[in-house]
């Protein structure tokens, strides 16, 4: 059987409820992740990698704390050791979060070829109860020397979305793509 292009194209459509706005913000967070890629710059998974290995550390913790030989008036102190533990580890793990990540979707390096030496840092925000979906793209080393101003677009979801929920990629891709050509634009020199 041969499928025609809309059948296609209905099937890869993506599609949200648009009465969740998780949903909404998730949609268009895996696009600008799939533009960013297509425009050149490799995902930087580093940190995800520091997080992943805090919550491992994070369980192996709770598990000693919990299978641990002696029973509860034995192990007092080796549960109040790991409780501590536990408490400071969740600490870091949240602060590092807090501090690093923020907002972020995506972390990237520099494109290959580029003369530009700092990736990206790709974060976004709808906020609660808003249709407003605001995109920055900053440099991943602000204090480079090479680093370009963030740049920032907020516009209505209702732009980007048909009354069914279906993201109109073209026009999605359009805004998401002129803001990285901003972002990569050489700044003017001042005479």
């Amino acid at each position: 059987m041969t499928e025609t292009k809309s059948e296609t194209a209905s099937k890869n459509a993506k599609k949200a409820n648009l009465l969740d706005q998780h949903s909404i913000k998730h949609i268009l967070d895996e696009s600008v992740s799939e533009i960013v890629k297509s425009r050149g710059y490799a995902e930087d998974v580093r940190m995800s990698n520091v997080r992943l290995l805090m919550g491992s550390v994070i369980i192996v913790i709770a598990l000693f704390a919990q299978f641990y030989k002696k029973k509860f008036p034995e192990n007092r102190d080796f549960l109040i050791g790991c409780i501590g533990l536990y408490i400071v580890f969740n600490g870091i793990l949240q602060l590092l979060i807090y501090t690093k990540e923020k907002n972020a979707i995506m972390f990237t390096y520099a494109p290959v070829g580029s003369f530009n030496s700092t990736g990206l840092v790709v974060s976004s925000k709808l906020p609660r109860f808003s249709d407003f979906y605001t995109l920055t793209i900053a440099s991943a080393d602000p204090k480079s020397i090479s680093a370009n101003k963030p740049v920032e677009l907020t516009k209505s979801v209702t732009k980007w979305f048909t009354k069914d929920g279906i993201l109109v990629e073209g026009l999605f891709w359009k805004d998401v793509e002129a803001l990285i050509n901003e972002y990569n634009k050489e700044p003017k020199k001042s005479k």
